[in-house]
């Protein structure tokens, strides 16, 4: 695997790959699942971390705890997945990335399509010994509502909505512009092949030379997706507004509303 903070992107890892490494026992894979249905089945050796869990307190020092207990320490790969379209693993990959590990990607498809393809899956719990991860925390991926206010006003700064086309027509952060997460998929994987997704991008003016900010509802699951989305691309000047909207309305900060929109018109593609 390759580290994402030398620049080097690897955002997905292959199921072939994830298989063999998984034998060799050279991974930590991750199932992000709720705690119920991890014990049903899941892939072998997985351990689970439940996004709610994450989410209950995600303050970093804690987070540390929870990835040493799962024993990975700074030079362990690891590999998330989940069962919707990808964005709870990317929340929990990003959050991964934030305190400093750098050999992390996403399962390029969700565990259905794993389980749908015939591959191995079971029920048992697998144990750890408990390592020591270092604490490197790595501010330049992450937006405040503070740094968003005043980095959305200056020149080269992007910001992306990443909810569905009728919630940004109906509200959004002045100046964003909308990449419904929807789009960024094709039906057997959680990202669209690299050609594909910069042709995406490209049609939004989401190029190369920009610092890119992604938002999405409420706690940076949809724009997380975005986040290695455009990484996968090789946008690397790229931050995740974590907090996202529901914070920033909160904070009664501006708001806009697309004026003359197209309702009807949900695909932005």
């Amino acid at each position: 695997m390759c580290s994402l903070s030398q620049g080097v992107v690897k955002i997905t890892s292959d199921v072939e790959s994830v298989r063999s490494e998984i034998r060799d026992k050279s991974i930590r894979v991750i199932d992000v699942r709720r705690e119920e249905d991890y014990k049903q089945n899941h892939i072998p050796t997985a351990v689970n971390l439940p996004l709610a869990t994450l989410l209950s307190d995600d303050n970093p020092e804690r987070v540390l705890k929870l990835v040493n207990a799962m024993g990975i320490d700074d030079e362990m790969p690891v590999v998330v997945y989940d069962d919707t379209f990808g964005a709870l693993a990317s929340r929990i990959a990003w959050t991964l990335e934030f305190i400093g590990h750098s050999d992390v990607s996403l399962l390029e498809t969700t565990y259905s399509k794993w389980k749908s393809m015939g591959l191995e899956n079971d029920n048992s719990v697998p144990e750890f010994q408990l390592k020591e991860h270092s604490l490197k925390l790595r501010p330049e991926i992450v937006a405040t509502s503070n740094y968003l206010e005043t980095a959305k006003e200056k020149e080269g700064v992007i910001l992306v909505d990443n909810r569905e086309r009728l919630n940004f027509l109906e509200q959004h952060i002045p100046g964003a512009i909308s990449l419904p997460y929807r789009i960024l998929a094709t039906p057997d994987k959680i990202l669209r092949p690299k050609e594909d997704m910069k042709r995406l991008l490209d049609n939004r003016g989401i190029t190369g030379g920009s610092e890119i900010i992604t938002y999405c509802g409420s706690v940076g699951t949809l724009s997380g997706l975005a986040y290695y989305a455009l990484k996968s691309v090789g946008l690397p000047n790229t931050r995740l507004y974590v907090r996202s909207f529901k914070e920033w309305k909160s904070l009664s900060k501006p708001i806009e509303k697309q004026q003359d929109a197209n309702y009807w018109d949900l695909s932005a593609e």
